[in-house]
Protein backbone atom coordinates (compact mmCIF):
# COMPACT_ATOMS: atom_id res chain seq x y z
CA UNK A 1 0.00 0.00 0.00
CA UNK A 2 1.50 3.09 -1.19
CA UNK A 3 0.27 5.38 1.67
CA UNK A 4 1.90 7.36 4.99
CA UNK A 5 2.89 4.97 7.62
CA UNK A 6 2.10 6.62 11.02
CA UNK A 7 3.92 4.62 13.83
CA UNK A 8 2.88 5.34 17.43
CA UNK A 9 5.93 4.72 19.44
CA UNK A 10 5.43 5.01 23.17
CA UNK A 11 9.19 4.82 23.99
CA UNK A 12 12.38 3.13 23.10
CA UNK A 13 12.85 0.95 25.81
CA UNK A 14 8.90 0.44 26.50
CA UNK A 15 8.95 -0.94 22.70
CA UNK A 16 11.85 -3.48 23.55
CA UNK A 17 9.82 -4.55 26.33
CA UNK A 18 6.41 -5.03 24.94
CA UNK A 19 5.15 -6.36 21.76
CA UNK A 20 2.70 -4.95 19.74
CA UNK A 21 -0.75 -6.21 19.70
CA UNK A 22 -1.64 -7.65 16.33
CA UNK A 23 -4.76 -8.95 14.96
CA UNK A 24 -5.16 -12.22 13.07
CA UNK A 25 -3.59 -10.78 9.46
CA UNK A 26 -0.24 -9.76 11.11
CA UNK A 27 -1.50 -6.54 10.87
CA UNK A 28 -0.31 -4.15 13.83
CA UNK A 29 -3.48 -2.14 15.88
CA UNK A 30 -0.95 0.77 16.49
CA UNK A 31 -0.20 1.61 13.07
CA UNK A 32 -2.25 4.04 11.14
CA UNK A 33 -2.38 4.17 7.13
CA UNK A 34 -3.41 7.90 5.89
CA UNK A 35 -4.65 8.05 2.21
CA UNK A 36 -7.11 9.73 -0.50
CA UNK A 37 -10.13 7.89 -1.74
CA UNK A 38 -13.72 8.10 -2.88
CA UNK A 39 -16.51 7.05 -0.86
CA UNK A 40 -18.55 4.77 -1.93
CA UNK A 41 -22.42 4.57 0.13
CA UNK A 42 -24.58 2.06 0.64
CA UNK A 43 -28.03 3.80 -0.73
CA UNK A 44 -30.19 1.87 1.52
CA UNK A 45 -27.85 2.34 4.90
CA UNK A 46 -25.58 4.39 6.40
CA UNK A 47 -22.89 2.10 5.85
CA UNK A 48 -20.09 3.08 3.37
CA UNK A 49 -16.41 1.64 1.46
CA UNK A 50 -13.85 3.93 0.35
CA UNK A 51 -12.22 3.42 -3.12
CA UNK A 52 -8.69 4.33 -2.43
CA UNK A 53 -6.71 6.33 -5.15
CA UNK A 54 -4.01 3.56 -5.09
CA UNK A 55 -6.59 1.12 -5.62
CA UNK A 56 -7.54 -0.64 -2.46
CA UNK A 57 -10.80 -0.48 -0.91
CA UNK A 58 -11.53 -0.03 2.35
CA UNK A 59 -14.65 -1.86 4.96
CA UNK A 60 -14.96 0.19 7.90
CA UNK A 61 -15.89 -2.57 10.58
CA UNK A 62 -14.97 0.08 13.55
CA UNK A 63 -16.28 4.23 13.26
CA UNK A 64 -16.75 6.13 16.49
CA UNK A 65 -17.58 9.32 14.18
CA UNK A 66 -21.33 10.40 12.95
CA UNK A 67 -20.88 10.17 8.83
CA UNK A 68 -24.58 10.86 8.20
CA UNK A 69 -23.60 13.63 6.02
CA UNK A 70 -21.42 11.75 3.69
CA UNK A 71 -22.62 11.32 0.00
CA UNK A 72 -21.61 9.07 -2.29
CA UNK A 73 -18.39 9.93 -4.41
CA UNK A 74 -17.61 12.43 -1.72
CA UNK A 75 -13.37 12.97 -1.58
CA UNK A 76 -11.96 12.20 1.62
CA UNK A 77 -8.57 12.33 3.28
CA UNK A 78 -8.50 9.11 5.70
CA UNK A 79 -6.56 7.90 8.37
CA UNK A 80 -7.38 4.51 9.37
CA UNK A 81 -6.36 0.95 11.13
CA UNK A 82 -5.82 -2.52 8.69
CA UNK A 83 -8.16 -5.02 10.76
CA UNK A 84 -7.83 -7.45 8.77
CA UNK A 85 -8.42 -8.65 4.64
CA UNK A 86 -11.46 -9.18 3.18
CA UNK A 87 -11.05 -12.07 0.79
CA UNK A 88 -12.68 -11.28 -2.58
CA UNK A 89 -12.85 -13.55 -5.38
CA UNK A 90 -10.98 -11.28 -7.42
CA UNK A 91 -8.03 -11.16 -4.76
CA UNK A 92 -8.30 -7.64 -4.90
CA UNK A 93 -6.55 -5.54 -2.16
CA UNK A 94 -9.67 -5.38 0.34
CA UNK A 95 -9.63 -4.31 4.32
CA UNK A 96 -11.40 -4.73 6.93
CA UNK A 97 -10.46 -1.01 9.00
CA UNK A 98 -10.62 1.09 12.08
CA UNK A 99 -11.52 4.71 11.05
CA UNK A 100 -9.30 6.83 13.37
CA UNK A 101 -10.41 10.24 11.70
CA UNK A 102 -11.31 11.40 8.21
CA UNK A 103 -11.26 14.87 6.81
CA UNK A 104 -13.78 15.80 3.49
CA UNK A 105 -11.86 16.86 0.79
CA UNK A 106 -13.30 19.96 -1.69
CA UNK A 107 -14.00 18.22 -5.51
CA UNK A 108 -15.53 19.22 -8.37
CA UNK A 109 -15.29 19.46 -12.24
CA UNK A 110 -13.91 22.16 -14.58
CA UNK A 111 -16.09 25.24 -15.24
CA UNK A 112 -16.26 26.71 -18.41
CA UNK A 113 -15.41 30.40 -17.93
CA UNK A 114 -17.97 32.74 -19.41
CA UNK A 115 -18.44 36.48 -18.65
CA UNK A 116 -21.29 35.98 -16.38
CA UNK A 117 -19.35 34.06 -14.24
CA UNK A 118 -15.99 36.43 -14.53
CA UNK A 119 -16.21 37.75 -11.23
CA UNK A 120 -16.89 35.20 -9.28
CA UNK A 121 -14.74 33.47 -9.66
CA UNK A 122 -12.11 36.20 -9.27
CA UNK A 123 -7.91 35.87 -10.04
CA UNK A 124 -6.12 36.65 -6.37
CA UNK A 125 -2.57 35.11 -6.12
CA UNK A 126 -2.26 31.51 -4.14
CA UNK A 127 0.73 29.13 -3.84
CA UNK A 128 0.92 25.85 -5.27
CA UNK A 129 3.02 23.65 -3.21
CA UNK A 130 2.06 20.17 -4.97
CA UNK A 131 0.43 18.87 -7.49
CA UNK A 132 -0.44 15.23 -8.53
CA UNK A 133 -2.55 13.36 -11.25
CA UNK A 134 -4.06 10.14 -10.19
CA UNK A 135 -7.35 8.13 -11.10
CA UNK A 136 -8.41 10.86 -13.87
CA UNK A 137 -8.41 13.66 -10.92
CA UNK A 138 -6.18 16.23 -10.45
CA UNK A 139 -4.96 17.39 -7.46
CA UNK A 140 -3.65 20.15 -5.60
CA UNK A 141 -1.70 21.38 -2.45
CA UNK A 142 -2.49 25.05 -1.78
CA UNK A 143 -1.10 27.81 0.47
CA UNK A 144 -2.85 31.56 0.76
CA UNK A 145 -3.32 33.82 3.60
CA UNK A 146 -6.91 34.58 4.90
CA UNK A 147 -8.84 35.68 7.81
CA UNK A 148 -12.92 35.37 8.32
CA UNK A 149 -13.87 35.05 5.12
CA UNK A 150 -15.00 32.08 3.01
CA UNK A 151 -12.40 31.66 0.08
CA UNK A 152 -13.02 29.74 -3.73
CA UNK A 153 -11.10 27.46 -5.95
CA UNK A 154 -12.09 26.45 -8.75
CA UNK A 155 -10.46 25.40 -12.45
CA UNK A 156 -11.32 26.93 -15.60
CA UNK A 157 -11.06 26.62 -19.43
CA UNK A 158 -12.66 28.45 -22.35
CA UNK A 159 -16.25 27.30 -23.77
CA UNK A 160 -16.02 25.62 -26.98
CA UNK A 161 -14.85 21.94 -28.39
CA UNK A 162 -11.43 21.03 -27.28
CA UNK A 163 -8.17 20.93 -29.71
CA UNK A 164 -6.58 17.38 -29.60
CA UNK A 165 -3.84 18.74 -31.43
CA UNK A 166 -2.47 21.10 -28.49
CA UNK A 167 -2.95 21.48 -24.63
CA UNK A 168 -6.03 22.44 -22.91
CA UNK A 169 -5.42 25.79 -21.15
CA UNK A 170 -6.97 25.57 -17.22
CA UNK A 171 -6.62 28.27 -14.99
CA UNK A 172 -6.66 27.69 -11.58
CA UNK A 173 -8.15 30.79 -9.92
CA UNK A 174 -8.92 32.34 -6.46
CA UNK A 175 -11.68 34.44 -5.25
CA UNK A 176 -10.26 35.67 -1.06
CA UNK A 177 -13.34 37.70 -1.33
CA UNK A 178 -11.57 40.67 -0.04
CA UNK A 179 -10.30 38.96 3.31
CA UNK A 180 -8.21 40.86 5.28
CA UNK A 181 -5.11 38.09 4.50
CA UNK A 182 -3.85 37.90 8.27
CA UNK A 183 -3.22 34.46 8.63
CA UNK A 184 -1.15 31.57 6.77
CA UNK A 185 -4.13 29.30 5.39
CA UNK A 186 -3.40 26.00 3.72
CA UNK A 187 -5.91 23.72 1.56
CA UNK A 188 -6.13 20.70 -0.70
CA UNK A 189 -8.68 20.47 -3.81
CA UNK A 190 -9.44 17.95 -6.55
CA UNK A 191 -10.94 18.20 -9.96
CA UNK A 192 -12.92 15.72 -11.71
CA UNK A 193 -10.91 15.83 -15.22
CA UNK A 194 -13.72 14.11 -17.25
CA UNK A 195 -14.36 17.39 -19.03
CA UNK A 196 -10.77 16.94 -20.93
CA UNK A 197 -12.25 13.60 -22.96
CA UNK A 198 -12.24 13.99 -26.37
CA UNK A 199 -14.00 11.14 -28.47
CA UNK A 200 -11.55 8.74 -30.45
CA UNK A 201 -9.03 9.79 -27.97
CA UNK A 202 -7.33 7.86 -25.17
CA UNK A 203 -5.68 10.89 -23.60
CA UNK A 204 -5.81 14.73 -23.40
CA UNK A 205 -2.62 17.07 -22.58
CA UNK A 206 -3.20 19.96 -20.61
CA UNK A 207 -1.56 23.11 -19.04
CA UNK A 208 -2.51 24.74 -15.78
CA UNK A 209 -1.69 27.99 -15.18
CA UNK A 210 -2.51 30.45 -12.01
CA UNK A 211 -1.59 33.74 -10.64
CA UNK A 212 1.04 33.70 -7.77
CA UNK A 213 2.51 36.12 -5.27
CA UNK A 214 4.77 38.47 -5.73
CA UNK A 215 5.30 37.65 -9.79
CA UNK A 216 5.93 33.41 -8.55
CA UNK A 217 2.81 32.45 -11.11
CA UNK A 218 2.38 28.72 -11.60
CA UNK A 219 2.60 26.77 -13.84
CA UNK A 220 2.47 22.74 -14.91
CA UNK A 221 1.87 20.63 -17.87
CA UNK A 222 0.36 17.06 -17.89
CA UNK A 223 -1.72 14.81 -19.40
CA UNK A 224 -5.12 12.87 -18.64
CA UNK A 225 -5.01 9.47 -19.73
CA UNK A 226 -8.40 7.67 -19.68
Amino acid sequence: MKKLLIFFVMGAVFSFMTSCDMDDDGYSLNDAWVGFGLVQKNAESDSFTIAMDDGEVLYPAVNNMSWSELKNNDRVLANFTILGNRENENHDEQYYVRINSMRKILYKGILDITPAIEDSIGNDPIHVTDRWVKKGMLNFELKYRGGNKVHYINLVKQPGVINPNSPVVLELRHNDNGDSGGYPLSAIVTFDLNALKVEGKNSTSFKVIAKGFDGDDFEYTGEYKY
